[in-house]
């Protein structure tokens, strides 16, 4: 017979409400696991943090230099100057170099029924647990010295709640622009629209610095104070100027820089808030798929992209397509080849015209030089961009993760897997470069240039390919289940670091008998660069994915298991 339970035998307690402090309890518990029998991920979370602490302590100092001299003429020029870069960097460098930290997958907490206040409220609260916001705290409480050594007690305070301010609000801006930026790339009728606002950005940097190289060559100090003071009223440097404005008998400017950057951190979360719920749901809807036209053959040979028609129907064929439809239709691979697009442009412009096509030593403002710059400066600025364009193969095999098995299953070979996926990749990549070739001589002005960029760009392509190819299967690494394109694991925004560093440095090491070939033949380097280059940088990527490919071979078990998104 069976009893009936009623409310006085089951002892109801009050139910806890979800707070910050849970997600911050979460997360160091998910940093524990992972990196409990981890000891390269030990190793790597604590090489981090020597770094970013040796780069907070020269922040430090930097932040501080005018409270410690006493020179007060300059406070707000360093303090709106460095606070502007912070929240700068915080914006751009998730997106283009380092990822943001996804310890918390947001979409993991989707079937939880936490209010979007809640949800909001305490990944902000986790997402201060990390050695960058670490870092950043110790370097900006400079402005606190600086303000109490010139204002007393009173700017010392202001300064306080403005650094923690500023502090808040560059780590919404990093996680609000990637959140939004990673729905925008999911949707593939709007990928050209992300490469075109990236490309904006991209184009008013160069702008910004030649005009900043030619103010610091005229060292005229009171006009880059003036610009500080404009960008100490906005959500860049109000934070961090108002305690100065105090120190400078400015009272009534601090609780207005104050206000500033309320709303603006409140934007911020808002439009994080909005970003995130779709990032929780999923992939965005592209609308329904427009029917191929003029599909011919059977299955098969639908399966390849038009791009890739032309591969053989073998094994080699099939990884090909698989590869090169996964760059284009995956927002993660595709946010790299963005990358590649907007800094190909941007960096050799900014070296040959930046760097040595602009002077100001004369009266009368910027004069054009592009006939000043030299086959080994534009050698060595290709040299970057073909090594740029290659390093995202650094970590290849962690773009798949856990899917890596069927290849393993498949016993493909090495060499196989290695010259397919190079194949896939230089598909999208080699077209770009071609443009970046002929948009810089265009620029300078010499066409007859084209081969000798062109030249370079395929030798440092194909010395990185090869040098990536290694660094792909000795130091993989796994990349978390999320939709979110920058996202990163704890310690897995070092490692990607490390390895980049790693993988440019070598590869430019590999590529230096093309900057001194440009030295040494002067003019007759321009008509062997493009013969040369192409089958230095053709035979480079063949004997890479001949080597590497053996090494792959013995490591498979190994590679699938450093790839593997740990739960």
């Amino acid at each position: 017979m069976a009893l009936p339970v009623s409310a006085a035998t089951v002892p109801a307690g009050p139910v806890r409400a979800v707070s910050a402090r849970h997600f911050m309890r979460l997360k160091l518990r998910v940093m524990g696991n992972n990196f409990r029998g981890q000891g390269w991920r030990i190793a790597l979370f604590v090489g981090g943090a020597l770094v970013g602490l040796w780069f907070a302590v020269g922040g430090f100092f930097l932040f501080a230099a005018p409270g410690i001299t006493g020179d007060g003429r300059y406070a707000v020029l360093v303090a709106a100057a460095g606070g502007g870069l912070l929240v700068l960097g915080w914006l751009l460098l998730p997106l283009v170099f380092f990822g943001v930290d996804e310890t918390l997958d947001p979409a993991r907490f989707a079937l939880l029924p936490l209010p979007r206040r809640t949800l909001v409220t305490g990944l902000f609260a986790a997402a201060l647990i990390s050695v960058p916001v670490l870092a950043v705290l110790i370097a900006s409480l400079g402005l606190v010295l600086t303000a109490w050594a010139l204002g007393g007690w009173s700017a010392a305070l202001v300064a306080v709640v403005g650094v923690l301010g500023g502090l808040l609000l560059c780590v919404a801006a990093s996680r609000a622009v990637t959140s939004a930026f990673a729905t925008m790339l999911r949707s593939r009728r709007v990928r050209d629209l992300a490469a075109v606002l990236l490309a904006v950005v991209a184009a008013l940097l160069g702008p910004l610095q030649v005009f900043g190289l030619a103010a610091l060559r005229e060292t005229d100090w009171t006009r880059l104070t003036g610009v500080a003071t404009v960008i100490g009223w906005t959500p860049f440097g109000a934070p961090w100027t108002a305690g100065i404005d105090v120190a400078q008998g400015r009272v009534w400017a601090a609780p207005v820089k104050l206000l500033i950057t309320v709303v603006a951190l409140g934007a911020l979360l808002a439009w994080w808030s909005r970003s995130l719920e779709s990032a929780m749901v999923g992939a965005a809807s592209a609308g329904k798929a427009p029917a191929r036209r003029g599909a011919t053959g059977g299955a098969v040979a639908q399966l390849f992209p038009r791009v890739a028609g032309w591969a053989r129907r073998d094994r080699f064929g099939a990884l090909v397509a698989r590869e090169t439809r996964y760059w284009w239709r995956d927002a993660r691979r595709r946010a790299n080849l963005i990358t590649i697009a907007v800094v190909g442009i941007f960096v050799p412009v900014m070296i040959n015209l930046g760097g040595a096509g602009f002077a100001a030593d004369n009266e009368q403002g910027l004069t054009t030089g592009a006939s000043d710059s030299s086959p080994v400066l534009v050698t060595l600025s290709m040299l970057f961009v073909g090594v740029l364009a290659s390093v995202t193969l650094a970590n290849q095999f962690g773009f798949d993760g856990s899917a890596y098995a069927v290849n393993v299953v498949a016993g493909v070979p090495g060499r196989v897997e290695l010259r397919a996926r190079m194949t896939a990749f230089s598909l999208y990549v080699l077209p770009m470069l071609a443009v970046v070739a002929v948009v810089l001589s265009a620029v300078l002005g010499r066409p007859g240039w084209i081969g000798l960029t062109a030249g370079t760009l395929a030798a440092t392509y194909g010395a990185g390919l090869a040098v990536n190819s290694y660094v792909s299967v000795l130091g993989a690494y796994s990349l978390p289940e999320t939709s979110n394109p920058f996202a990163m694991n704890s310690g897995a925004g070092v490692a990607k670091g490390l390895l980049t560093l790693l993988a440019m440095v070598v590869s430019a090491i590999v590529a230096v008998p093309m900057v001194v070939a440009a030295a040494l033949l002067g003019d007759a380097w321009l008509w062997l660069a493009l013969p040369v280059g192409v089958a230095y940088g053709l035979g480079a990527a063949l004997l890479g994915a001949y080597l590497a490919g053996d090494v792959l071979d013995r490591r498979q078990p190994e590679l699938l298991a450093t790839v593997t998104p740990r739960r």
